[in-house]
C-alpha cells in the first residue's frame, strides 16, 4: 500500500493514495473514494436501510438457536443475555452512526474509518476480519437454511447439495443486480420475519394467560419455577453454576447480533439522503431489536421448559428447523398444531435473508478495501448499475464452504461457523469502539464536536466500558471447552483461532509497511469529505406527507 510522506517526514497514517479529482464525477460535487466508472449508486431508500440491519440481526438465532441456550442455561439467562447484548449493540450502533452520518461517502465501510482515525495496519486487519466473518456467515446461513428445509416431509429425499445450490444462487442473483432490487428484497424478507415474530409474541401472551386449546389455567411464569429460572451450567452447583449459565448465554447470544449494526454503516454510501435516513435507522434499530428479542426471549421461557423432552431430543439429534424451535414446541404443547410449517417457512426466510445481507456487506467491505489499497484493485470494478461484481463473486466463493454439509453433520458444521464468526464479530466491535474514541478525541482536539450532525448519549464513557466488556467476552468465548471431559482441541481452536489470525494480519502489516503505532491526534483528518457531504445534505428535500396515511407510512419507513 503506497504511503505519502508528511512534512514531518513520517508516513502519513491517514493517506489513502486517492486521486481526489478522479474520485468526483464531473456532474457531482459528492466526495467519493472511487473513480467515476467504479462508483456505487445511491439506491437504498429509508425503508430499505432500516430493514436491512434488522434483516441481518434476525436470522436463525432467535427462532432456533435460542432453544440451545434455553436448555443449557435456563429462561432467565436467555432473557438477560439478549438484554445485555442489546446494550452492547446500542453502543456500537451509536459509535458507527456518529461517524457515518458525518461522512456518508460512497465507498466507505468500517475499515475506512479505522484507517483514517486510528492506524492503517489496524484497518488492514479489521477489513480482512470483517470480510472473513461476512463471507463465513453467508455459508453459515446457507447451511442453516438447508437444514431447515429438511423439516418438511419428502425434503430429505432431495440431496442437501441441491437445496444449498438453490439458496446460494438466489443470494447471488439478488446481490449481482442493481442495489435497489437487493434493498427491496430485504425489505420484504425482513417484513415477513417481523410480522411473524409479532404474531408469536402475541400468541405467547395468549398462552401466558391460559388461552391455548389444551389449557385450563393461567400459565404465567410456571417454567421459571418448575424446573427453575436457571440451569446449573455443566452441573456446577450454587451461584457459580448460575453465573456460568448466564455468561455462556451472554456469549452465545452474540451470534444473533454479530456484525448487524455495521450493516447500516456499510450501506451508508448507497443510501439516499444519508444524513436524514442513517440517524433514523440507527435510532430505531435497537428499540426494534429490544421488542423482538427482548419480548421473544421472554415468551420462549413462558412456552417451553428448559428440560422439555422434545426440546432436548431435538437438540441431541440435530433436528432441523421448526423441530428444534422452542416456539413450535411450546405451541404444540398447548394443542396448536397448524403453525409449525408457517414458522418453519419463516425460519427459512430468516436464514435466507440474513445470508443475503451478509453477502452484500462482505462484498462492500472488499470493494472499499480495494479502494484504499488494502485489497487488490480489481475488486473495485463495478457494473454499469454500480454493483461491485468482482467483490460479490469473491465473497460468494467463500460461501461454497456450506457444501461441507453434504458429507458432515449439518449441526457440527453450523457450530463451527457459529464459533468462528462470533469471536470475529466481537473483535470487530472492539475495533469500532476504539475507532470512535479516536474520532471523538480528534474532534475535541480541534474544538469541532459541534460539526457532528448526529449526537448520541453517554459517549465516550459507554465506549470505554463496552471495550472492556466485549474484550472480556472475547477472552472467555471458549471457556466451556476447558470444562469438557475429555478436552476437545477442535472446539478450543474454533473458539479462539480468529485472535491469532487478526494479530498476524495486524503485526505483519505494521512490520512490512513500518507504520506508526497510531496516528497522532493532531494529524487525524476530520475535514476531507465533510464539506461535500454538507452540500449533499442541503440538496435533500424533506418528504412532506399529503394525508394522515402517508404520514404514518413516512414515520414507519
Amino acid at each position: 500500500m503506497e504511503k505519502k510522506t508528511s512534512q514531518e517526514g513520517h508516513a502519513s497514517g491517514n493517506s489513502y493514495n486517492l486521486n481526489l479529482e478522479a474520485s468526483q464525477p464531473a456532474d457531482s460535487t459528492e466526495f467519493s473514494l472511487a473513480a467515476q466508472h467504479d462508483q456505487l449508486e445511491r439506491g437504498l431508500k429509508s425503508r430499505h436501510i432500516q430493514f436491512l440491519a434488522l434483516g441481518g440481526a434476525i436470522g436463525t438465532g432467535l427462532f432456533v438457536g435460542s432453544g440451545a441456550i434455553l436448555s443449557s442455561c435456563g429462561p432467565a439467562p436467555l432473557f438477560m443475555a439478549y438484554i445485555f447484548m442489546m446494550a452492547i449493540v446500542w453502543t456500537v450502533m451509536n459509535c458507527l452512526a456518529e461517524m457515518v452520518t458525518l461522512l456518508p461517502m460512497r465507498g466507505i465501510t468500517v475499515p475506512y474509518f479505522v484507517e483514517r482515525f486510528v492506524d492503517p495496519s489496524l484497518a488492514f486487519a479489521a477489513g480482512w476480519n470483517y470480510w472473513y466473518v461476512y463471507a463465513i456467515l453467508v455459508g453459515a446461513e446457507a447451511s442453516a437454511a438447508s437444514i431447515v428445509i429438511d423439516y418438511w416431509p419428502g425434503a430429505q429425499k432431495v440431496p442437501v447439495a441441491v437445496w444449498i445450490t438453490i439458496i446460494l444462487i438466489v443470494m447471488l442473483f439478488l446481490n449481482i443486480i442493481a442495489v435497489q432490487f437487493f434493498g427491496e428484497a430485504e425489505f420484504w424478507f425482513a417484513s415477513i420475519k417481523l410480522i411473524s415474530i409479532m404474531g408469536l409474541i402475541i400468541l405467547g401472551i395468549v398462552i401466558f394467560f391460559g388461552g391455548g386449546p389444551n389449557q385450563d389455567h393461567i400459565r404465567g411464569f410456571y417454567y421459571w419455577e418448575h424446573p427453575g429460572a436457571f440451569v446449573q451450567y455443566k452441573g456446577v452447583a450454587g451461584s457459580t453454576g448460575r453465573f456460568l449459565a448466564f455468561w455462556h448465554a451472554f456469549i452465545a447470544a452474540g451470534f444473533a447480533f454479530i456484525t448487524s449494526p455495521e450493516l447500516i454503516a456499510i450501506a451508508a454510501g448507497e443510501t439516499v439522503a444519508p444524513r436524514r435516513n442513517i440517524p433514523k435507522a440507527a435510532r430505531r434499530f435497537v428499540w426494534r431489536l429490544a421488542i423482538f428479542y427482548g419480548c421473544g426471549s421472554l415468551v420462549i421461557g413462558i412456552l417451553v421448559a428448559s428440560n422439555d423432552d422434545q426440546l432436548l431430543g431435538a437438540l441431541a439429534s440435530g433436528a432441523s428447523g421448526a423441530a428444534a424451535s422452542p416456539f413450535v414446541i411450546g405451541i404444540q404443547r398447548v394443542g396448536i398444531s397448524v403453525l409449525n410449517h408457517i414458522i418453519n417457512a419463516t425460519i427459512l426466510t430468516s436464514a435466507w435473508s440474513a445470508g443475503n445481507s451478509f453477502l452484500y456487506s462482505g462484498s462492500r467491505v472488499l470493494y472499499s478495501m480495494s479502494l484504499t489499497g488494502n485489497a487488490p484493485r480489481f475488486f473495485s470494478k463495478t457494473t454499469r448499475l454500480g454493483v461491485p461484481w468482482v467483490a460479490v463473486l469473491a465473497t460468494f466463493a467463500v460461501s461454497l464452504l456450506s457444501y461441507l454439509n453434504v458429507d458432515n453433520s449439518g449441526e457440527k458444521v453450523f457450530t463451527w461457523f457459529v464459533n468462528l464468526s462470533t469471536i470475529s464479530g466481537y473483535i470487530a466491535w472492539i475495533i469500532v469502539m476504539i475507532t470512535y474514541v479516536r474520532f471523538r478525541k480528534a474532534l475535541e482536539y480541534n474544538n469541532a464536536l459541534d460539526i457532528r450532525p448526529y449526537k448520541t448519549p453517554l459517549q465516550p464513557y459507554a465506549s470505554y466500558f463496552m471495550i472492556g466488556l466485549v474484550s472480556l467476552l472475547t477472552i472467555t468465548n471458549g471457556f466451556q471447552t476447558f470444562m469438557a471431559k475429555p478436552f476437545v482441541a477442535a472446539d478450543f481452536i474454533a473458539a479462539y483461532i480468529t485472535i491469532p489470525i487478526v494479530l498476524v494480519l495486524y503485526v505483519g502489516h505494521k512490520i512490512w509497511f513500518r507504520t506508526r503505532l497510531a496516528i497522532p491526534v493532531h494529524e487525524i483528518d476530520i475535514v476531507s469529505g465533510v464539506k461535500e457531504m454538507d452540500e449533499l445534505e442541503q440538496m435533500d428535500e424533506e418528504r412532506v406527507p399529503s394525508n394522515w396515511l402517508q404520514k404514518v407510512w413516512y414515520w414507519l419507513a
